[in-house]
């Protein structure tokens, strides 16, 4: 018999959080609710659960508190942030803590349903064997990343970002499948590109700063490549 989802909804708003439960519910998933950040991080630790929906303004510790300190004890439950912000800053705010996906308040029932599915895809999708780009080796089944030997951290989109570039190598990847695959827009009234340039950028400081040779280019106009030769593309 397959493991019924089950996913901690942390929402201080009784109404939302109700709506969301019922809805979830409907569909079959296994759902907890938690009114505060403090009650969602000790319920985090006291059960397991296959997916966090985290309210970014909540009563004491907002929901960046909450998803920082999840992540500093190296919890990589998927997150996905419903927020009432809608700025880029905010953004790339929540997604450098470590978010996976974020929704902006008021957002539709079944938009929030595909959110889910797609962070439950990509998070029980089986990841085994190395992949490497010259002296750059990821290994998927715990998401690292070495360069020359040497660990790098990186935040979860970040990784997810690398992985998806080491995984079409040598083939130019443009913003449009960047939003589609990896930040799983396909259906925003103005595109992300400055989101996935500011990740790029932090990307290539974090792979290429300090080493002679750069893995991490952007090919103008078209969007982003990772490969070993880079004179065609300086």
């Amino acid at each position: 018999m397959r493991k019924q989802v089950h996913i901690l909804v942390v929402e201080d708003e009784p109404k939302l959080a109700n709506a969301l439960k019922d809805g979830l519910e409907n569909e079959k998933y296994r759902v907890s609710v938690a009114a505060s950040g403090e009650e969602g991080f000790y319920l985090l630790h006291s059960d397991q659960f296959d997916l966090l929906m985290l309210d970014v303004m909540l009563p004491g510790r907002s929901g960046f508190e909450i998803l920082a300190r999840l992540r500093q004890n190296g919890m990589k439950i998927p997150v996905l942030l419903l927020t009432a912000r809608d700025s880029v800053d905010d953004r790339v705010y929540g997604l450098d803590l470590g978010a996976d996906d974020y929704l902006v308040k008021p957002f539709a029932f079944p938009e929030l349903l595909a959110r889910v599915r797609a962070l439950l895809r990509r998070g029980g999708q089986e990841k085994t064997g190395r992949m490497s780009v010259g002296d750059l080796v990821i290994d998927p089944a715990v998401r690292s990343v070495w360069r020359n030997g040497q660990l790098i951290e990186l935040t979860a989109r970040e990784y997810d970002l690398l992985e998806y570039l080491v995984r079409n190598q040598g083939s130019v990847v443009s913003r449009e499948m960047l939003a589609r695959d990896v930040w799983k827009e396909t259906a925003r009234a103005t595109p992300i590109d400055n989101v996935i340039d500011v990740h790029v950028a932090r990307l290539r400081r974090k792979i290429d700063d300090g080493f002679e040779r750069k893995l991490v280019h952007t090919v103008r106009g078209v969007g982003f490549i990772v490969r070993e030769e880079p004179e065609c593309f300086r």
